[in-house]
């Protein structure tokens, strides 16, 4: 089974559907993201890796909201915040500094610029 994301006129993500895989389509067709009108995804891509190990598409799995950019053919998350970069290899934010790792739940702190704790798990 295939997913479709559906674009407005920003490429912002307007939808994400399940469609027919393309092997699956109508007599005649051969262009399943013509014939949808949509950008093939796959529910498994996150970070340019197929997570069951198949072929990633897009570089990562659309939600409402999501830009996709031509020029990298990538689903892009919109940026949490403004000091955030885009890894490029990725198409996913990175905070200014790793988050730690210690078993305590954390939250990014734009104003401080840095994680505070936001209790355990």
């Amino acid at each position: 089974m295939a997913h479709y994301a559906y674009l407005d006129e920003n490429n912002i993500v307007t939808q994400v559907i399940v469609g027919r895989d393309e092997d699956d389509l109508a007599p005649g067709v051969t262009d399943w993201e013509v014939y949808y009108g949509a950008k093939r995804c796959s529910y498994n891509t996150y970070g340019g890796q197929h997570i069951l190990g198949g072929t990633p598409f897009r570089k990562n799995y659309p939600g409402i909201g999501y830009l996709y950019d031509e020029s990298r053919d990538a689903f892009i998350p919109p940026q949490p915040f403004p000091s955030w970069t885009l890894n490029e290899e990725a198409c996913l934010w990175e905070s200014p500094t790793p988050a730690p790792d210690d078993g305590t739940m954390y939250v990014w702190d734009e104003e401080a610029g840095c994680w505070a704790s936001g209790g355990t798990e």
